[in-house]
Protein backbone atom coordinates (compact mmCIF):
# COMPACT_ATOMS: atom_id res chain seq x y z
CA UNK A 1 0.00 0.00 0.00
CA UNK A 2 1.51 3.58 -0.91
CA UNK A 3 -0.07 6.37 0.42
CA UNK A 4 0.91 9.89 -1.03
CA UNK A 5 0.23 13.16 -0.63
CA UNK A 6 0.27 15.53 -3.12
CA UNK A 7 0.78 19.26 -3.55
CA UNK A 8 0.08 21.73 -5.93
CA UNK A 9 0.87 25.17 -6.12
CA UNK A 10 2.44 26.25 -8.82
CA UNK A 11 -0.40 28.51 -10.35
CA UNK A 12 -2.50 31.11 -7.55
CA UNK A 13 -5.23 28.02 -6.60
CA UNK A 14 -3.45 26.14 -3.85
CA UNK A 15 -4.33 22.65 -4.17
CA UNK A 16 -3.24 19.67 -1.75
CA UNK A 17 -4.45 15.62 -2.36
CA UNK A 18 -4.23 12.20 -0.09
CA UNK A 19 -4.00 9.19 -2.54
CA UNK A 20 -3.65 5.45 -1.48
CA UNK A 21 -2.71 3.23 -4.39
CA UNK A 22 -3.68 6.04 -6.61
CA UNK A 23 -6.96 6.18 -5.68
CA UNK A 24 -8.18 9.49 -4.32
CA UNK A 25 -8.95 9.64 -0.52
CA UNK A 26 -9.29 13.59 -0.72
CA UNK A 27 -8.59 16.91 -1.61
CA UNK A 28 -8.48 19.94 -0.85
CA UNK A 29 -8.19 23.83 -3.04
CA UNK A 30 -8.31 27.35 -1.83
CA UNK A 31 -8.04 30.32 -4.40
CA UNK A 32 -7.95 33.07 -2.88
CA UNK A 33 -4.58 35.24 -2.60
CA UNK A 34 -1.72 34.44 0.36
CA UNK A 35 -3.27 30.77 0.41
CA UNK A 36 -0.11 29.26 -0.29
CA UNK A 37 2.05 30.95 2.33
CA UNK A 38 -0.46 30.92 5.05
CA UNK A 39 -3.16 27.99 4.83
CA UNK A 40 -0.83 25.44 2.61
CA UNK A 41 0.05 23.72 6.48
CA UNK A 42 -3.33 23.87 7.81
CA UNK A 43 -5.14 22.48 4.62
CA UNK A 44 -2.18 19.35 4.82
CA UNK A 45 -3.26 19.15 8.98
CA UNK A 46 -6.76 19.24 8.33
CA UNK A 47 -7.05 16.79 4.87
CA UNK A 48 -5.16 14.29 6.48
CA UNK A 49 -7.77 14.70 9.80
CA UNK A 50 -10.26 14.27 7.16
CA UNK A 51 -9.02 11.03 5.99
CA UNK A 52 -8.10 9.85 8.96
CA UNK A 53 -4.01 9.57 8.35
CA UNK A 54 -1.75 10.90 10.39
CA UNK A 55 1.83 12.27 8.65
CA UNK A 56 3.73 9.06 9.59
CA UNK A 57 1.12 6.65 7.62
CA UNK A 58 2.40 8.85 4.31
CA UNK A 59 4.75 6.87 2.22
CA UNK A 60 6.02 9.33 -0.21
CA UNK A 61 5.08 13.63 -0.85
CA UNK A 62 4.33 14.34 -4.57
CA UNK A 63 5.10 17.97 -5.56
CA UNK A 64 4.40 20.10 -8.93
CA UNK A 65 7.74 20.98 -10.27
CA UNK A 66 6.70 23.88 -12.54
CA UNK A 67 6.26 25.45 -14.61
CA UNK A 68 4.17 28.31 -12.95
CA UNK A 69 4.60 30.87 -9.73
CA UNK A 70 8.06 31.47 -8.88
CA UNK A 71 6.60 32.50 -5.57
CA UNK A 72 4.15 29.33 -5.43
CA UNK A 73 6.35 26.43 -6.77
CA UNK A 74 8.94 27.85 -3.96
CA UNK A 75 6.81 27.16 -1.41
CA UNK A 76 4.88 24.61 -1.98
CA UNK A 77 8.59 22.73 -2.77
CA UNK A 78 9.59 23.92 0.28
CA UNK A 79 6.99 22.50 2.43
CA UNK A 80 6.80 18.99 0.16
CA UNK A 81 10.75 18.59 0.64
CA UNK A 82 10.45 19.78 4.30
CA UNK A 83 7.91 16.53 5.27
CA UNK A 84 9.82 14.36 2.87
CA UNK A 85 13.46 15.24 4.99
CA UNK A 86 11.55 14.87 8.40
CA UNK A 87 10.11 11.58 7.77
CA UNK A 88 12.67 10.18 5.87
CA UNK A 89 10.00 9.63 2.48
CA UNK A 90 10.65 9.75 -1.20
CA UNK A 91 9.56 12.84 -2.69
CA UNK A 92 8.50 13.14 -6.25
CA UNK A 93 8.05 15.53 -8.64
CA UNK A 94 5.39 16.13 -11.28
CA UNK A 95 5.15 18.41 -14.61
CA UNK A 96 2.48 21.25 -14.29
CA UNK A 97 1.81 20.80 -17.79
CA UNK A 98 1.87 17.27 -17.53
CA UNK A 99 -0.68 16.93 -15.04
CA UNK A 100 -2.85 19.56 -16.98
CA UNK A 101 -2.37 17.31 -19.86
CA UNK A 102 -4.22 14.54 -17.57
CA UNK A 103 -6.72 16.01 -16.36
CA UNK A 104 -7.57 16.93 -19.36
CA UNK A 105 -7.72 13.55 -20.74
CA UNK A 106 -9.68 12.37 -17.71
CA UNK A 107 -12.44 14.66 -18.90
CA UNK A 108 -12.34 13.97 -22.85
CA UNK A 109 -10.64 10.57 -23.34
CA UNK A 110 -11.09 10.54 -26.90
CA UNK A 111 -8.30 13.71 -26.92
CA UNK A 112 -5.49 12.89 -29.10
CA UNK A 113 -3.49 16.20 -28.70
CA UNK A 114 -3.51 18.25 -25.69
CA UNK A 115 -1.61 21.96 -25.63
CA UNK A 116 -0.86 22.63 -22.05
CA UNK A 117 0.13 26.39 -21.50
CA UNK A 118 0.45 28.22 -18.15
CA UNK A 119 0.20 32.09 -18.57
CA UNK A 120 3.15 34.17 -18.34
CA UNK A 121 2.68 38.08 -19.63
CA UNK A 122 1.07 40.17 -22.69
CA UNK A 123 0.79 37.39 -25.20
CA UNK A 124 3.52 35.12 -23.99
CA UNK A 125 2.79 31.72 -22.30
CA UNK A 126 4.56 28.80 -21.11
CA UNK A 127 3.39 25.15 -23.41
CA UNK A 128 4.31 22.08 -24.10
CA UNK A 129 2.39 19.49 -26.27
CA UNK A 130 1.71 16.21 -25.29
CA UNK A 131 -0.55 12.91 -27.22
CA UNK A 132 -2.78 11.28 -26.08
CA UNK A 133 -0.35 8.62 -23.79
CA UNK A 134 1.45 11.84 -22.43
CA UNK A 135 4.31 11.57 -24.16
CA UNK A 136 6.23 15.20 -24.82
CA UNK A 137 5.80 16.00 -28.31
CA UNK A 138 6.76 20.01 -28.03
CA UNK A 139 9.35 20.18 -25.36
CA UNK A 140 8.81 22.87 -22.57
CA UNK A 141 8.90 26.19 -24.25
CA UNK A 142 7.95 29.62 -23.35
CA UNK A 143 6.13 31.26 -26.72
CA UNK A 144 4.40 34.33 -27.83
CA UNK A 145 1.22 33.50 -29.48
CA UNK A 146 -0.26 35.12 -32.26
CA UNK A 147 -3.11 34.08 -34.62
CA UNK A 148 -1.00 31.44 -36.37
CA UNK A 149 0.24 29.84 -33.51
CA UNK A 150 -0.23 26.01 -33.23
CA UNK A 151 -1.53 26.32 -37.22
CA UNK A 152 0.16 23.02 -38.46
CA UNK A 153 -1.40 20.83 -35.48
CA UNK A 154 -4.49 22.39 -35.92
CA UNK A 155 -4.71 21.64 -40.09
CA UNK A 156 -4.14 18.00 -38.97
CA UNK A 157 -7.51 17.90 -36.58
CA UNK A 158 -8.52 18.52 -32.73
CA UNK A 159 -6.34 20.19 -30.45
CA UNK A 160 -7.79 20.67 -27.28
CA UNK A 161 -5.74 23.65 -24.95
CA UNK A 162 -5.53 23.17 -21.34
CA UNK A 163 -4.63 25.35 -18.61
CA UNK A 164 -4.71 29.43 -17.43
CA UNK A 165 -4.04 31.07 -20.36
CA UNK A 166 -6.70 29.44 -22.30
CA UNK A 167 -9.04 32.48 -22.01
CA UNK A 168 -6.49 34.83 -23.80
CA UNK A 169 -5.36 32.24 -26.38
CA UNK A 170 -8.88 31.70 -27.31
CA UNK A 171 -9.37 35.38 -27.90
CA UNK A 172 -6.48 35.17 -30.59
CA UNK A 173 -6.84 31.43 -32.01
CA UNK A 174 -10.09 30.73 -33.92
CA UNK A 175 -8.95 27.95 -35.54
CA UNK A 176 -12.06 25.46 -35.95
CA UNK A 177 -10.24 22.69 -34.49
CA UNK A 178 -9.03 24.66 -31.37
CA UNK A 179 -10.71 23.05 -28.41
CA UNK A 180 -10.53 25.03 -25.27
CA UNK A 181 -11.10 23.55 -22.14
CA UNK A 182 -11.82 25.51 -18.63
CA UNK A 183 -10.05 23.02 -16.21
CA UNK A 184 -8.41 24.26 -12.95
CA UNK A 185 -4.62 22.15 -12.44
CA UNK A 186 -5.53 19.96 -8.99
CA UNK A 187 -3.10 17.92 -6.89
CA UNK A 188 -5.71 14.96 -7.88
CA UNK A 189 -3.85 14.88 -11.06
CA UNK A 190 -0.18 15.24 -9.56
CA UNK A 191 -1.28 12.48 -7.00
CA UNK A 192 -2.48 10.25 -9.87
CA UNK A 193 0.55 10.21 -11.85
CA UNK A 194 2.95 10.28 -8.62
CA UNK A 195 1.46 7.29 -7.89
CA UNK A 196 2.79 5.78 -11.24
CA UNK A 197 6.37 7.26 -10.46
CA UNK A 198 6.19 5.74 -7.11
CA UNK A 199 6.01 2.32 -8.54
CA UNK A 200 8.79 2.87 -10.87
CA UNK A 201 11.22 3.92 -8.57
CA UNK A 202 11.18 7.58 -10.12
CA UNK A 203 12.15 9.83 -7.18
CA UNK A 204 13.59 13.30 -7.09
CA UNK A 205 17.35 14.04 -5.24
CA UNK A 206 15.30 15.31 -2.06
CA UNK A 207 19.09 17.10 -1.74
CA UNK A 208 19.30 18.57 -5.14
CA UNK A 209 15.51 19.33 -6.61
CA UNK A 210 14.56 22.29 -7.61
CA UNK A 211 11.53 23.65 -9.06
CA UNK A 212 11.34 24.10 -12.75
CA UNK A 213 11.16 28.08 -12.92
CA UNK A 214 11.92 28.61 -16.55
CA UNK A 215 13.47 32.00 -15.80
CA UNK A 216 16.01 31.23 -18.03
CA UNK A 217 13.72 30.59 -20.92
CA UNK A 218 13.69 32.72 -24.19
CA UNK A 219 10.25 32.97 -25.40
CA UNK A 220 10.03 31.70 -29.50
CA UNK A 221 7.97 33.64 -31.47
CA UNK A 222 5.10 32.09 -32.69
CA UNK A 223 5.68 29.82 -36.19
CA UNK A 224 4.67 26.87 -38.29
CA UNK A 225 6.24 23.89 -36.62
CA UNK A 226 6.41 20.87 -37.72
CA UNK A 227 4.36 17.85 -35.85
CA UNK A 228 7.42 15.90 -34.80
CA UNK A 229 5.40 12.78 -34.59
Amino acid sequence: MAVILSLETSTPICSIAVHQNGALLGEKSLDVPGAHSEKLMGMIETLLYECKLTIGQIHAVAVSEGPGSYTGLRIGVSVAKGLAFARDIPLIAISTLKALSFGAISQMPDTRLIIAMLDARRMEVYREVFDHDLNSLWKLESEIIDEVSFSDLLDRGKVHFVGDAVEKVSKVIEHPNAVFLDLKISADYVGVLAYKKYQRGELADLAYFVPNYLKEFKALQSKKNPLLI
